[in-house]
């Protein structure tokens, strides 16, 4: 966990840069595709994605250490290229796994958040899961255990080889001549995220494209057919643990309501989409039908409330880059706790953002929480270390937040009556 935060201390900042310069590149280009709210839901669910897997709250099926004990049938040294095989051995799991996550219901909400954006852009890329809470991925690492490649050189090609996921992640980077044969590129990415029909469920490749030209799921971008980027069941939310349990909650939903016990069972490794016809038909779900003409989903938000959403932002990245860099002095329980305060912090702040009149509820159990550590303990998870002042900074920051929230939550339930 301290290793994995120390990586995300160097990546966040690179990654955020990075996000920050397309779009600039875009408004100067005259064709801004990174919208803020939709850059800030991204940001938002990236911290989430990478706060719980820095805590650990993930099983994994079989872990590869397990794997590497068991079935090892030989023991190789970690040599150059002993990572290099490493790589494309983590290449062709996430495929595999990339493959199942699209195909199957239960599966794809694991996966669906990564989609969930309607533009394509860097921002999308650092939509990732927190639902995933069981992984498969170490079952498509048996190669490797056989092999007895050390556990430790997976855990170091393995962020590797997801950062390097990032930068396809654009509309800006047209076709790559020769490279496009070998590689994923942002054509060939641009295609997988797409919602026409001839570009679905294509494309599942992370890093070298022959997994999907091997297995007959490879599909080139057409100069005469833009692809248009979301879900077929748009989400209708900036809330990224909304955006993470939607499909779940639905198959619940329609686990209980089918009268047919077979489909109560059936319905979660069924074909991504399928439903009880008795369901549908009784509880229909909005989906996209003609991919070309349908409204993108937006809120509008004033230009205080914009400079107030990047302020929030900033301090949210403040208060994450802290935990981070001090879990193994924080410790256990208190790196739960404070990343309770996390999700308590993005779930309010994409409230207000939907525009949702109970956004300062979400505020109020925020500054809570905030308050309640702080009068507990007397510090900030340490930070009386640095400076006593820090706790009552933060205690400040907390209670001018929920009052700006609550402002911001009237004024826009205002707004919306007088439109209606």
């Amino acid at each position: 966990m301290e290793t994995y935060g120390k990586i995300l201390l160097i990546a966040m900042p690179a990654f955020l840069l990075l996000v920050l310069f397309e779009k600039w590149y875009a408004w100067r280009k005259g064709g801004d595709n990174v919208r803020t709210n939709d850059m800030i839901s991204s940001l938002m669910s990236g911290v989430t994605n990478v706060t719980k897997d820095v805590l650990g709250l993930s099983v994994a099926i079989y872990g590869y250490g397990w794997l590497l004990q068991h079935l090892a049938v030989y023991h190789v040294k970690a040599t150059s290229l002993t990572y290099f095989i490493a790589f494309i051995t983590l290449d062709f799991a996430g495929y595999c796994v990339h493959r199942i996550q699209h195909r199957y219901n239960f599966f794809w909400n694991g996966h669906l958040v990564h989609h969930s954006s309607e533009e394509f852009n860097l921002a999308c890329a650092l939509r990732q899961s927190i639902s995933s809470f069981v992984k498969i991925f170490a079952i498509f690492l048996l190669p490797a255990a056989l092999l007895g490649v050390p556990e430790k050189v997976i855990a170091v090609v393995a962020p590797l080889h997801l950062f390097a996921q990032f930068w396809y992640h654009t509309v800006h980077i047209k076709k790559m001549g020769w490279l496009e044969k070998i590689i994923v590129t942002p054509s060939h990415h641009r295609v997988h995220h797409a919602i026409n029909p001839e570009y679905l469920d294509k494309n599942y490749s992370q890093i070298f494209i022959i997994w999907d030209k091997l297995f007959g799921t490879f599909q080139p971008e057409k100069d005469d057919m833009p692809p248009v980027y979301g879900i077929t069941r748009p989400v209708q939310t900036w809330n990224p643990v909304k955006i993470n349990f939607q499909h779940l909650w639905l198959l619940i939903k329609d686990a209980w309501r089918a009268k047919n016990w077979k489909d109560k069972f059936r319905i979660w490794l069924m074909p991504t989409g399928w439903r009880p016809a008795d369901v549908a038909e009784k509880y229909p779900v909005y989906k996209i039908e003609d991919v070309y003409h349908f409204k993108k989903y937006d809120t509008e938000v004033s230009p205080v409330t914009k400079a107030w959403l990047w302020f929030q932002l900033i301090v949210l990245l403040i208060l994450i880059s802290y935990l981070f860099g001090n879990i193994a002095a924080i410790g256990s329980p208190g790196i739960f706790i404070y990343g309770f305060f996390v999700f308590a912090f993005v779930y309010a702040l994409s409230e207000l953002m939907d525009n949702n009149h109970s956004a300062w509820v979400w505020e109020l159990l925020k500054t809570v929480t905030g308050l309640g550590i702080i009068f507990y303990s007397g510090d900030w998870f340490l930070t009386n270390n640095f400076n006593p002042m820090i706790k009552y900074v933060i205690a400040a920051y907390l209670l001018f937040s929920l009052v700006l929230t609550f402002h911001f939550s009237r004024t826009s339930v205002q707004r919306q009556i007088k439109i209606a």
